[in-house]
């Protein structure tokens, strides 16, 4: 049997009965961090092996565990925080433990998407978790650009020395958007942070350090118009609302569905 176990994003109090008596009951305890999981196992007092399975030896591990599993052991996954595969390791695991017909259970508990999601004031009915973003500028404002029109709340994770380029992605790609950080969710320290891209970059700039795990959400795509205007209304409307020119423009042609150029053409002709 394998176990896919929830542990908690940061309160130690928030994990279900079922998870703590099934690590009190399994063989063996996969976990990201080591380090981490014991001092959630000490607070619970579970005395249970621990095993290192993180991004660097997941493949090796995989077929270690699953050996194990055929043997008659039941192993139970954690990561450092939340749910197991959720952008942790453990996928290799999965199918590892499917190809060999051994079933696999899982013991639901706390997400920091969903809990962030939940909190945000953002729209719940649909949305996209799409993972980390990209660290690199260009790829990261791509896959923004491909997300544009998304009609659901977009959720990322990102790391807190990179949450100030990804706002600014943000504002440049997406405009005055609706745009939530919720940092230390959880914690003594939590703090969710609502408004636009660019009101939020403002206040965390001006702090000394920005430390924290940090869940970013993006307010949906509002529907298209049918009859959108002058080209030059729009981009004005963008800039008002603090874009840059030139964003504002590459912004309007991909909604239209036309190249900078002709936006260009455009302006200069409503002009």
């Amino acid at each position: 049997m394998l176990y896919l176990v929830a542990t908690p994003i940061g309160n130690l109090e928030d994990i279900t009965y079922r998870a703590v008596r099934v690590l009190g009951e399994v063989d063996a305890i996969a976990c990201e961090d080591t380090r981490e999981t014991r001092k959630l196992l000490g607070h619970y007092g579970i005395r249970k092996p621990t095993i290192s399975y993180h991004e660097h030896n997941e493949a090796e591990r995989a077929g270690e565990l699953a050996a194990r599993m055929l043997a008659g052991e039941k192993v139970a996954l954690v990561s450092d925080a939340g749910m197991p595969l959720v952008s942790d390791p453990g996928y290799r695991l999965v199918r590892a433990a499917i190809e060999n017909g051994i079933a696999v259970e899982p013991i639901p508990g706390a997400s920091a998407a969903l809990t962030a999601l939940a909190a945000s004031g953002l729209p719940t009915d649909a949305f996209r978790f799409g993972g980390f973003l990209p660290p690199k500028t260009g790829q990261r404002e791509r896959l923004l650009e491909s997300l544009e029109n998304e009609q659901a709340t977009l959720i990322f994770y990102e790391a807190p020395h990179r949450i100030l380029e990804a706002l600014r992605s943000i504002e440049a790609v997406l405009g005055p958007r609706p745009v939530v950080v919720a940092r230390e969710l959880t914690k003594l320290h939590e703090e969710i942070l609502r408004g636009a891209a660019a009101e939020i970059h403002a206040v965390l700039a001006a702090r000394a350090a920005i430390k924290g795990e940090m869940t970013l959400l993006i307010g949906k795509a509002t529907a298209p118009k049918a009859e959108q205007g002058p080209v030059k209304d729009a981009v004005e409307e963008l800039m008002r609302a603090g874009t840059e020119r030139m964003q504002a423009i590459k912004q309007v042609a991909r909604r239209r569905g036309l190249s900078k150029r002709e936006v260009y053409e455009q302006l200069l002709d409503e002009r």
